[in-house]
């Protein structure tokens, strides 16, 4: 990266294409550097510049291209619940390489979803701030009940929930690919949206989702117009897990199930969030939580790196699924997208019975339970 900055090693070089291009960028070297270095946006800056020399992979275009725009990402969700619910996706994700894999990633969304029921009415006394929640891209097209189980959690432990309309993409994905331009006019276009909510706090269910908004300050940093906006942004940006940890969060019904926590690279070492998230599963009455090796290591996601890299990503995934299948765990909490399709396509094409969830899923289905025959946040009996 120095030498590409110094200009003593040309960006049309071989070998600096194929060292960055591999990186996972799941930035577990920050978590470990003594002296601080802020890799991942070094890595971005990087691949930035190497973007302007050579074009972004044509897969990644096509995917940022749709993720730019509403109405082909309103389209697309769209198509993908079609063949979630029709089965086509589990069937097609028999198919060998890429096209099988992402119909496993398709396929495996909402394995591990208990049914809402409509008479549950989360309560709470709002005393805790108002709370605008991000949508998210895949969260609503393809994780919409784990939008609600945010907010049911959420408004049981006292937040007031609201969600700000003109919302789009959270740039990460353009970040992480190169595409610093597209990154920064989502950006621009979240930070005024979430700007016209005067909330409190910004919540964030979506680990990469959360640590590029954390980070829209420093996006925008050489925009005048912008940067000071962002940066106030920024500060109200909050995890699910860090709303509910400091709320207790409230405990519900028992959820007998063992659970085995992979914590999200973009929690863990951008965030710098880890108790959080065990909090609430700890939380849970009766929920057995069962140690998982290596629970700090990449699963091989990475954004869209699962689509640009499969090879390497395999790789990674494979020594996950290793692990995952000695902690004998009913379901894998992990709380951001592309871990829980990438995991959960992995369980899919091994037959697994293990499967995946967002851990706020787990706390709602406690919530849902205790009103049938307890009080939520007592533990008693009605």
């Amino acid at each position: 990266m120095r030498s590409l900055l110094e200009g003593t090693l040309a960006p049309t070089n071989e070998s600096v294409e194929t060292h960055i291009a591999r990186c996972l960028g799941c930035r577990a070297c920050e978590t470990v550097c003594p002296s601080g270095v802020p890799y991942g946006h070094l890595l971005e800056a990087t691949r930035a510049t190497l973007a302007q020399h050579r074009p972004i992979p044509r897969i990644a275009r096509v995917i940022l291209a749709v993720f730019r725009r509403r109405s082909l990402l309103s389209l697309a969700m769209f198509g993908g619940r079609v063949m979630r619910a029709t089965g086509a996706a589990r069937l097609m994700s028999r198919l060998p390489g890429r096209i099988g894999f992402a119909m496993a990633m398709l396929s495996s969304t909402g394995r591990a979803s208990e049914e809402h029921d409509g008479n549950y009415l989360p309560r709470g006394n709002g005393m805790r701030g108002n709370v605008a929640l991000l949508t998210g891209c895949v969260m609503e097209g393809l994780f919409a009940d784990t939008n609600g189980a945010t907010e049911r959690t959420l408004a049981v432990n006292d937040y007031v929930v609201a969600r700000p309309g003109d919302q789009v993409c959270c740039g990460a994905l353009h970040a992480h690919s190169g595409d610093d331009e597209g990154a920064r006019n989502l950006a621009r276009a979240n930070v005024a949206a979430f700007e016209r909510e005067p909330s409190d706090y910004i919540c964030v269910n979506a680990a990469g989702c959360g640590a590029m908004m954390k980070e829209y300050g420093q996006l925008l940093a050489d925009d005048p117009e912008w940067r000071d906006r962002a940066a106030a942004v920024s500060a109200r940006v909050r995890d699910v897990s860090e709303l509910l940890s400091a709320a207790g969060p409230k405990r519900g019904g028992a959820v007998s199930m063992r659970v085995a926590y992979d914590a999200p690279c973009h929690l863990l070492h951008a965030q710098r969030i880890s108790s959080p998230p065990l909090d609430v599963l700890r939380s849970i009455p009766e929920l057995e939580l069962v140690p998982l090796n290596e629970s700090d290591v990449c699963c091989g996601s990475a954004g869209i790196y699962n689509l640009v890299e499969p090879e390497t990503s395999d790789v990674v995934l494979d020594r996950k699924l290793g692990n995952i299948e000695k902690a004998n765990a009913d379901v894998i909490a992990t709380g951001n997208p592309g871990c829980l399709m990438q995991i959960g396509a992995g369980l899919v094409r091994a037959g697994s019975r293990t499967s995946t969830v967002h851990p706020v899923e787990l706390l709602d289905r406690s919530y849902r339970r205790a009103t049938r025959g307890t009080d939520v946040g007592t533990g008693g009996k009605k």
